[in-house]
C-alpha cells in the first residue's frame, strides 16, 4: 500500500515537474527583471523599507479625495489625540472593570498570536454559512464561556466534534471584536470613514448629487486600510472576506450585507464606551459604510494602480519619480513612466530619497525649468478638474500667488472676483510689457508736446 502510494506521489511530483517545464518553455521573462508574481509586491516591499515616505505618499492621495480640516488630518496622521463620541462616566467605568479582567486573547491588544487563535473561529464560520440568522442569533452562553477559556489558554481547538454550535462562534467573535481597546478599524480613522461615505457623484454642471461615487470610495478605503497597522489589516481581511461571502449565502442564512454591518458596526468602528444616542445620527452612515466594506471586500486591500506604479518605478530603477494624477494613469501615457499622485502640500522625502533616486545634477537647467513649467501646467489643470470646495479655492489661490503661475488669466476659473486682480497678476503684466519693449515690439508713445 504504502508502495502504491508513494508511485502515485511520484507520478503526481512528474506532472506537476512538466507543467512547470512547460510554462518556462512559454514565458520567456526578461533577464534583467525579477519574476515577480505578486502584483502588490513592490507596494509591501515599499512599505515596510520606508514606512514614513510609503505614509507620507498614501496620506497626500486621500487628502486628494476627502477634505479633512486640519485638526481631523492631524488625528489621521496620529500627531493629536483622536476626538471621538465618547459616554458617560459610569459606562466608562464598568467597560474599565471588564477590560481589567483580560487573557492572551479577549480583552488584550491585537496580535499576530490572538489572529491565529480567532482564525479558528473564522475557518469554522466559513463552512457553516448555511446556519439561518448567523451572527444574530445568539449562542448558549455556557459553551461560549468554555470556548472562550479554550481560546484564552492558547488551545488548538477541533470545532468540528460537534461540541460547540456556529452560533457560539458567531457570538465569541463578535465579543472578541468587542473587547479589543481600540476598534479594529482605530479610532482615528473615525471621521475619514465618515467623510468617505460622504463621496457623491457629479452632474454635468459639477453641482453635488445624491448618488454615492462608488469608485472614489473603493480608492479611498483602499488608501486608509493601508495605514492600518499590519495585525489590524490582516484580521480586517479576513473578517470582511468572511461577511461578504456569509452575505452572499443570504439566500439561505437570511443575514444581507446591511444586516451583518448593523450586527458589527458597533464593534469594529464604533467609538469605544458609547451607546448608540452618542452617535448624533451617524449610525445610519457607519453601518452603510461598513455594508459598502462587506460588498466590495474583494477590491479593499489592492493597491491604487498609481501607487502600485510609484513602487515598481522606485525599485526597477526609474529615471524619475513623476508626479502625476491617476486619471492621467488610467488614460494611460506614451512614456510609461508614471506614478504617483501629485500632492498639495508634498513633503520632502516624498519627492528626493538620497541614494536611492537616480541624480538630476546632469539635466540641464532649460531642459529642467521646461519640466518644472510643464508639470505646474498639469497641476493647475487638475486643481481646477477638482469638485468645488474650501480646500480647490486655497489652492487656486496659492498658484495666484506665484509670481511665475503658467496659467493665464483667461484659462482660470476664480471663485470670488476680487481674486482676479492680484500682485501675481499684475507681475505677469510688467514683465511682458518689459519683454515686449527690449524684443522693439512695443511701440513707442508720442513725445510729449
Amino acid at each position: 500500500m504504502a508502495t502504491k502510494n508513494c508511485s502515485q506521489n511520484t507520478e503526481k511530483l512528474d506532472r506537476r515537474e512538466t507543467n512547470c517545464s512547460v510554462f518556462l518553455c512559454h514565458e520567456k521573462p526578461d533577464a534583467n527583471q525579477p519574476v515577480i508574481c505578486n502584483p502588490d509586491f513592490f507596494v509591501e516591499r515599499f512599505r515596510h523599507e520606508h514606512p514614513q515616505i510609503f505614509a507620507d505618499l498614501v496620506l497626500s492621495n486621500i487628502t486628494r479625495l476627502i477634505d479633512l480640516p486640519g485638526d481631523e488630518f492631524a488625528q489621521l496622521t496620529g500627531e493629536s489625540v483622536p476626538k471621538v463620541p465618547t459616554s458617560t462616566g459610569f459606562l466608562r467605568s464598568f467597560n474599565f472593570r471588564k477590560r481589567k479582567e483580560k487573557g492572551l486573547i479577549f480583552g488584550a491588544p491585537l496580535t499576530e498570536e490572538g489572529i491565529a487563535q480567532i482564525c479558528q473561529l473564522i475557518e469554522y464560520l466559513s463552512k457553516n454559512l448555511h446556519v439561518e440568522g448567523l451572527f444574530r442569533v445568539p449562542g448558549h452562553s455556557l459553551r461560549q464561556a468554555a470556548l472562550r477559556e479554550m481560546l484564552n489558554n492558547g488551545t488548538e481547538i477541533d470545532l468540528e466534534t460537534g461540541d460547540f454550535h456556529p452560533n457560539d462562534a458567531a457570538t465569541l467573535l463578535k465579543v472578541f471584536l468587542g473587547e479589543l481597546p481600540e476598534p479594529l478599524l482605530m479610532h482615528r480613522h473615525y471621521h475619514a470613514h465618515l467623510k468617505i461615505g460622504e463621496l457623491t457623484c457629479f452632474d454635468e454642471k459639477g453641482n453635488k448629487t445624491n448618488v454615492p461615487d462608488k469608485a472614489r470610495q473603493i480608492e479611498a478605503f483602499q488608501l486608509l486600510f493601508m495605514l492600518l497597522p499590519p495585525a489590524n489589516r490582516s484580521l480586517l481581511k479576513l473578517l470582511l472576506d468572511l461577511l461578504y461571502h456569509t452575505a452572499r449565502s443570504q439566500h439561505m442564512n437570511k443575514m444581507s450585507a446591511i444586516n451583518l454591518a448593523t450586527m458589527f458596526a458597533p464593534h469594529i468602528i464604533w467609538p469605544k464606551n458609547v451607546t448608540a444616542s452618542d452617535l448624533q445620527g451617524n449610525i445610519e452612515k457607519l453601518n452603510n459604510g461598513v455594508a459598502f466594506l462587506i460588498r466590495h471586500s474583494q477590491k479593499m486591500f489592492k493597491a491604487p494602480v498609481y501607487i502600485k506604479e510609484y513602487a515598481r518605478l522606485f525599485y526597477t530603477g526609474s529615471k524619475t519619480l513623476q508626479s502625476n494624477d491617476d486619471l492621467n494613469l488610467s488614460s494611460g501615457n506614451k512614456t510609461g513612466s508614471i506614478a504617483a499622485i501629485a500632492t498639495s502640500s508634498p513633503s520632502h522625502s516624498v519627492r528626493s530619497i538620497a541614494g536611492e533616486t537616480s541624480s538630476t545634477s546632469d539635466i540641464k537647467p532649460s531642459e529642467n525649468q521646461s519640466y518644472t513649467e510643464s508639470c505646474l501646467r498639469e497641476l493647475y489643470k487638475q486643481v481646477n478638474s477638482m469638485p468645488e470646495s474650501a480646500k480647490k479655492k486655497k489652492l487656486i489661490r496659492r498658484f495666484e500667488k506665484q509670481p511665475d503661475s503658467n496659467s493665464s488669466a483667461e484659462t482660470r476659473t476664480p471663485f470670488i472676483k476680487r481674486h482676479w486682480r492680484s500682485r501675481s497678476a499684475g507681475g505677469i503684466v510688467k514683465r511682458k510689457a518689459s519683454t515686449e519693449k527690449e524684443s522693439g515690439t512695443l511701440q513707442s508713445l508720442p513725445p510729449r508736446s
